[in-house]
């Protein structure tokens, strides 16, 4: 499978000609397949995800969103910073994280401010539900993490219905320093003082866990 790279953005928006088949990390990044990989799940305007990897150039970073003027925007950011450790993909979260992504090779999952959908009658249009938990496992690291992210206290307590009791992750304490990459919506949340609310899901192996591809 060759991927189609846009230019001038250099090689930044990945759009694999099959979508049926799990990619190789090697196809994205060409020469640095061997680097920790970390993907940011509705990216956005890519703010946290052009400062993460102008942080950490030695790790890989995967921006997943799916409007397209967004996307658009992220890749002239990180081709004007000169960030060769990003790419950017247009695809439904949980499809890419079931079907293409390959098993045991994200570090770190990032899910920021993802839409609360506060209405009763629009829940299921969560995107933390059990089945992405179900989704997530397979492809972490034995180590690997899921950051969680949110503003919406009703919809952090729903994450954590979700989470809590679970034999394949197990929460840790996670409280980031002040120089920890910022979205533009928390940066607007926190200059009104109001509160973020987070949660770091380690993953866990054995009896219990999700160890099977889906």
């Amino acid at each position: 499978m060759q991927p189609v790279f846009h230019y001038p953005s250099e090689t930044l928006i990945f759009e694999p000609t099959d979508i049926c088949t799990r990619w190789a990390i090697g196809a994205l990044f060409p020469g640095r397949e061997s680097a920790p990989l970390e993907i940011d799940l509705g990216c956005g305007d890519g703010a946290f995800l052009l400062a993460s990897a102008a942080e950490m150039p030695e790790r890989n970073f995967i921006g997943v969103e799916r409007l397209l003027g967004r996307v658009r925007r992220t890749c002239r950011g990180a081709a004007a910073a000169g960030l060769r450790n990003v790419r950017l993909v247009r695809l439904e979260t949980l499809y890419l994280m079931r079907y293409l992504l390959p098993p045991g090779s994200v570090s770190v999952l990032h899910l920021m401010f993802p839409d609360p959908w506060p209405k009763r009658r629009h829940w299921h249009h969560r995107v933390f539900q059990a089945s992405f938990l179900d989704a997530a496992h397979p492809l972490l690291t034995p180590d690997g993490e899921i950051r969680l992210t949110t503003d919406d206290e009703p919809y952090y307590r729903h994450m954590r219905s979700v989470f809590e009791g679970r034999a394949d992750f197990r929460e840790e304490p996670w409280e980031p320093g002040p120089d920890y990459p910022q979205t533009d919506f928390e940066k607007g949340f926190r200059a009104q003082g109001l509160p973020i609310y987070r949660a770091l899901l380690r993953r866990v192996s054995g009896p219990g866990s999700v160890d099977s591809t889906r």
